[in-house]
């Protein structure tokens, strides 16, 4: 796998620990969650930022974003319980579609 897909990897594993410890934050009023917001955040946005030497950033921010969504979706319905529904699951599931096509047939998504 490319050094910058690793990067980018990476990038959205920090985004969602950063989205996961806002829920847990309640708000910023638990210093311990808020802290790992802001770290995680800071993280994944330098990150990106050395993506963007490979990248994109239409379609780096894509692949970021799509991969975040499903991943917290994830983690919300796993660890907070929180219910998703049919439309919510076949819309991630396009959006997962959407970031294999943009991964294999687009010859936009390094340059």
């Amino acid at each position: 796998m490319p050094t910058h897909l690793i990067t980018l990897l990476v990038a959205v594993i920090f985004e969602t620990i950063g989205t996961t410890a806002l829920q847990a934050s309640q708000q910023f009023t638990k210093p311990l969650p808020s802290v790992i917001v802001v770290i995680s955040y800071a993280a994944a946005f330098y990150l990106l930022a050395l993506t963007l030497k490979h990248m994109p950033v239409g379609i780096m921010y894509a692949i970021w974003s799509g991969s975040g969504i499903v991943l917290i979706a994830l983690i919300g319905w796993v660890v907070f319980r929180q219910t998703l529904d049919l439309p919510a699951i076949i819309g991630m599931t396009l959006i997962l579609t959407g970031i294999v096509i943009i991964q294999v047939f687009s010859k936009t998504a390094t340059h």
